[in-house]
């Protein structure tokens, strides 16, 4: 195919999607092995990724992207060892915007014993992404794969940048470094982590988007997950289980059925929060102190609930939990005892930038919040 003819190829695609057509997986795959490898203009790129979020993604789309991001772009790593690899993030593009919940959830749930594969970004809808956070408190968050993996494997918790071309070496970290609006490859590329965990908990931006998330991760090998949305009051907000009001759950379990339902705060022994009590700052540092102090089991009642709302969810998940009252329960437990922040002192000694002051940074910024205690020698 001459360039020419593959410009007007890739242009009648976007046409196509312009009109509220739906691309098949395998022509989505075709399309944005192009956009990876920088082949077709950025204006034409930017084109079909605000075309399709237009439009709104189908499944058979998601997967599409997500098999080229997988496939072209994603440096992978072998993961072995005992229990489930389990990853936990929301799409964002969602409407309220709080603390990095995920991230504390992740910290909790791997000081209950969970292998935690996190694959993140920085703030691309928000101020302060999951990158930001963990970069000011002390992550290395532009190592390599091997360096995320073995962190995994001596700690139990590591973070894969999704921004880094470290991790997606082709062309994923160019786009993000450019947009600045959700898109498909929220969902799509923070599925194409480089170790495939088997399970998840995955918070997703709007209502209608947790069945057909739920069908792409079943698609892909997901083979236990919860896809939540949850809501402020009745109306929707969170990427995140929520302690505003109700969360919609879809269910994927190992013996393949699925079940949808609603949850509330108190069905899982957790008081309602107002938005105000857990709403961003907006600036990476405040939102570090925050997360230390929830950790370190100092934080707000509002905070800390939905923290361990969401780790009793992967607990549950990660089966450490028989359900999530009591994945809940545990989880105040492993913050009240101090392994949660004990936990995330290994994760920065152990995914540390390359002058070995990580941990003394963290030291440093918990002296000044009142928690030098809870930092190990």
């Amino acid at each position: 195919m001459t360039a020419e003819a593959a410009l007007r190829h890739f242009g009648a695609a976007i046409q196509r999607v312009i009109g509220r057509g739906d691309l098949s997986r395998a022509e989505c795959l075709q399309l944005f092995r192009q956009i990876l490898r920088d082949e077709q203009p950025e204006l034409q790129q930017g084109a079909l990724l605000g075309a399709l979020a237009a439009k709104g993604e189908t499944p058979e789309e998601v997967a599409g992207v997500w098999q080229a991001v997988d496939e072209l772009d994603t440096r992978h790593v072998e993961l072995d060892g005992d229990g489930p690899l389990v990853e936990n993030c929301g799409t964002g593009m969602d409407r309220l915007k709080t603390f990095n919940i995920s991230s504390a959830a992740a910290v909790v749930a791997a000081a209950g014993g969970v292998r935690m594969a996190r694959h993140g970004s920085r703030g691309l809808t928000s101020a302060c992404g999951t990158v930001d956070l963990l970069e000011a408190v002390g992550v290395n968050v532009e190592c390599d794969v091997a360096t995320v993996a073995r962190s995994i494997r001596e700690c139990g918790i590591g973070l894969f940048n999704g921004m880094s071309a470290e991790v997606h070496p082709r062309g994923l970290f160019r786009i993000l470094a450019r947009i600045r609006f959700g898109s498909v490859l929220n969902i799509a590329a923070s599925l194409a982590s480089p170790c495939r965990p088997s399970h998840a908990v995955r918070g997703v931006h709007v209502p209608e988007a947790v069945r057909p998330v739920a069908a792409v991760m079943r698609a892909i090998g997901y083979r236990r997950a919860m896809v939540v949305h949850g809501f402020d009051r009745g109306q929707p907000g969170l990427d995140e289980l929520s302690t505003l009001g109700e969360t919609l759950v879809h269910e994927i379990r190992p013996d393949g059925r699925e079940e949808e339902y609603t949850l509330t705060p108190e069905d899982a022994g957790v008081e309602r929060a107002a938005y105000a009590d857990i709403a961003t700052t907006g600036a990476p540092g405040l939102e570090a102190d925050r997360f230390l102090h929830v950790l370190a089991g100092t934080g707000s009642a509002a905070c800390t609930g939905i923290t361990c709302l969401n780790a009793g969810a992967i607990l549950y998940v990660a089966g450490r939990a028989g359900d999530l009252a009591a994945g809940v329960r545990r989880s105040r437990e492993l913050v009240r005892s101090g392994e949660a922040f004990a936990t995330l002192c290994r994760w920065v000694r152990a995914q540390a930038d390359a002058d070995g002051r990580s941990l003394e940074r963290l030291r440093e910024r918990a002296r000044r919040l009142g928690l030098a205690d809870k930092v190990p020698l």
